[in-house]
């Protein structure tokens, strides 16, 4: 036996592997343009691998989008760090995610300090969320199956995240913006999805800004009927 080598317990070896896996992650992310650091400490801390599905659990720590039941995807996590890093998270804020999938984005979102309402369209992948949620234990948060772009009544939002690409930000999700408060979500323009940012003034006006091209799936509306 090679002296020179260390002998390292499986348990042990494997949170090294780990802990290597999370640095490359977050290095990884920092070369995209991310440097804000709650953000980065937020997703070096939720583990994606536990939201991932199971046979993808080997790519949960790349930038690559992976697919959901119910032919949804989990966004990748460059994406997913530019929205969340337009949508600027302060701790205690009230968030409203539209689309919660795997409950990744939810649990970064609760890292943060948000105090989060998430509505999934699907009840199979609300299900599941919850599973994955309880996992990481990831703080104040509220399931909602239906409809996220429906009509809400009396509510109103410090932030809210729009986990995909519409053709347009439906009035019934403004409306729910209050003074100084602000939208993030993805609008297709000539087919393709670009970061778009809503904020509303204290005098009550809303002003639009379109950033970048997205890898986002389109946000689909409607309750799920049988999944």
């Amino acid at each position: 036996m090679n002296q020179d080598m260390p002998f390292l317990p499986e348990a042990e070896a494997r949170d090294e592997q780990e802990a290597i896996g999370a640095a490359s992650f977050i290095l990884s992310l920092r070369a995209k343009g991310i440097r804000d650091t709650a953000l980065l400490r937020a997703m070096e801390l939720v583990p994606r691998e536990v939201f991932a599905p199971r046979r993808f659990t080997d790519l949960a720590r790349t930038d690559v989008a992976l697919p959901l039941p119910c032919g949804q995807t989990m966004t990748g996590p460059a994406t997913v760090a530019a929205m969340l890093l337009s949508l600027g998270v302060q701790p205690g804020q009230r968030v409203l995610e539209v689309g919660t999938g795997s409950g990744y984005v939810t649990a970064l979102l609760a890292r943060l300090g948000a105090d989060v309402t998430s509505v999934e369209r699907f009840n199979t992948l609300a299900e599941s969320a919850a599973q994955h949620l309880k996992i990481v234990d990831a703080g104040k948060i509220r399931l909602e199956v239906g409809d996220g772009l429906a009509a809400r009544v009396r509510d109103r939002f410090d932030r809210i995240l729009l986990n995909g690409a519409c053709p347009e930000i439906p009035e019934t999700v403004t409306s729910l913006l209050g003074p100084g408060s602000r939208l993030v979500g993805a609008v297709a323009i000539e087919g393709v999805p670009h970061l778009v940012r809503i904020e509303r003034n204290t005098e009550g006006e809303l002003a639009q800004s379109v950033g970048a091209a997205l890898r986002i799936s389109p946000l689909v509306t409607g309750i799920a009927a049988t999944l």
